[in-house]
């Protein structure tokens, strides 16, 4: 009969679908241009400190993500393990058309040693507040006016980050981590994972809590002062892992909760081979730490004896 269609009840699917498809579009169209202009209004200083070794494609990705964010960092450093000297040449390159100060921090190639690197390159830093950022992760644009829009007292920051898997990395830069709809088609197609974090939500707080799981310093930002009050990384971690989760345990013991946003403040981590395993002395050094009441190591940025 005519008007039969429209007097038909519509199916309960239907309208979960629509609300669904109403709700993702909604933010992220939230997440396109919330924090655009955050620029022009920073009052804190930021430092970006990227770790890097011999990686100079990787690390060119890296810091050209930087020259596209909302909220330029004021400067970046970057802290680089031994790199030879194609390192030295790509960050010439991109420190002489980068609009905010490039520093280069260098240690000689002695092993994985990021925890010295990180607190040499943090030495040198001149602002208030650190975001820590590995030489093989793009930024999503908003990656440091989320991390600076995020920084509370008595918090450290632990970002998100989204996996670009092996056959996507030789593409992927800035270009697509700033386009929702190629990353969309990634997330379809197998290309990231991790893909719930490309929703953008910067109207909500975030969680706290004081535990270890989840820790990576790929992607973490703290206040200078209580970075410097812990005594920063200790440096008694050489070999890969856990030196992030024992910093993060002594920011417990000092006060600080760590701080979550499953939404904001993420990172795309580019594929690379890896078989890192941390080293017993490495499990060791962090099991002293959660049994220990003490927040400030010896061996970190100033050198104590006993």
């Amino acid at each position: 009969m005519p008007g039969e269609l429209f007097e038909r009840p519509a199916s309960p699917v239907f309208f979960i679908c629509l609300s669904g498809t109403i709700y993702i579009f909604f933010f992220i169209m939230v997440g396109i241009g919330a924090g655009d202009n955050f620029r022009r209004v920073s009052m804190m200083k930021v430092s970006l400190v990227i770790t890097t070794y011999n990686d100079p494609l990787g690390l060119k990705k890296a810091v050209e993500s930087a020259f596209h964010q909302t909220r330029w960092p004021d400067e970046v450093l970057i802290a680089d393990d031994g790199s030879d000297e194609r390192t030295a040449s790509a960050v010439k390159d991109l420190s002489g058309c980068a609009p905010f100060t490039v520093i280069h921090v260098r240690q000689e190639d002695m092993g994985f040693r990021a925890a010295r690197i990180r607190n040499k390159a943090i030495a040198r830093a001149s602002g208030d507040y650190i975001i820590l950022l590995d030489g093989d992760c793009v930024m999503d644009k908003h990656f440091v006016a989320d991390h600076e829009l995020l920084s509370e007292d008595r918090c450290f920051i632990q970002g998100k980050r989204i996996l670009v898997n092996r056959g996507a990395v030789s593409a992927f830069d800035h270009t697509i981590a700033a386009s929702k709809p190629r990353l969309l088609l990634m997330a379809m197609s197998g290309g990231i994972s991790n893909a719930h974090h490309l929703l953008r939500i910067p109207y909500s707080s975030g969680f706290k809590n004081r535990k270890l799981k989840g820790i990576k310093s790929c992607n973490m930002s703290f206040f200078t002062k209580d970075f410097i009050a812990v005594n920063g990384f200790n440096e008694d971690f050489e070999g890969w892992g856990n030196e992030d989760s024992e910093l993060a345990c002594r920011f417990f013991k000092y006060g600080l909760f760590k701080k979550v946003h499953s939404f904001m403040a993420v990172c795309f981590h580019l594929w690379h081979p890896t078989n890192k395993v941390a080293p017993d002395c490495n499990r060791l050094l962090l099991a002293a730490a959660i049994a220990s009441k003490e927040y400030f190591c010896k061996n970190g940025l100033v050198k104590k004896n006993n």
